[in-house]
């Protein structure tokens, strides 16, 4: 059963806290991403265990396993983007249809075991570029297509709330 597509603009999360999840992005310090990254990853293992990983709540939320699906794909994502950030002077992401995405990739049909080690090893990935970082590294820029502009910081901080609200959506954090 297909989901409806989230249209919202979460960008909102990288000044205030989320009133969902908690996330504050005030408690983001650059310093720490890489370490927040692999402690998100470490909570999937479990999740993807449980009896009920493959299962839909209801007809409007995934199931524990597509979310681990959209988190690792999310993982390989904001880690390319990272890379343009630092590699080029104000690039425009690519458009990504998460969406899309998880209908083609049939997210719902994945082996959970393979997705919880694809997560970690991406988060690993990830967490060590976030590490690499270096001091004014963190105020480079990027932007989305609709415009979105966002520095390093803030770019760490809206990604770092969308895989700690997803472990939050699955009851995780």
């Amino acid at each position: 059963m297909a989901i409806v597509p989230d249209t919202k603009d979460w960008t909102w999360t990288v000044r205030e806290r989320c009133p969902e999840c908690g996330f504050d992005p005030a408690g983001v310090a650059p310093g720490e991403v890489g370490a927040r990254v692999r402690a998100n990853a470490a909570l999937w293992p479990a999740i993807l265990r449980r009896d009920t990983a493959t299962e839909r709540p209801n007809d409007n939320t995934w199931s524990p396993l597509e979310y681990a699906c959209h988190v690792r794909d999310v993982l390989e994502l904001f880690r390319f983007r990272l890379g343009l950030m630092l590699d080029e002077d104000d690039p425009r992401y690519p458009n990504w249809d998460q969406d899309a995405t998880a209908v083609e990739a049939r997210y719902g049909e994945q082996d959970p075991a393979a997705v919880s080690e694809a997560l970690a090893g991406e988060a690993a990935m990830t967490a060590d570029a976030f590490d690499a970082v270096r001091g004014d590294q963190w105020s480079r820029t990027g932007r989305r297509s609709d415009g979105a502009s966002f520095t390093v910081t803030t770019f760490a901080t809206y990604f770092l709330h969308d895989i700690e609200h997803h472990a939050h959506d699955v009851g995780a954090a």
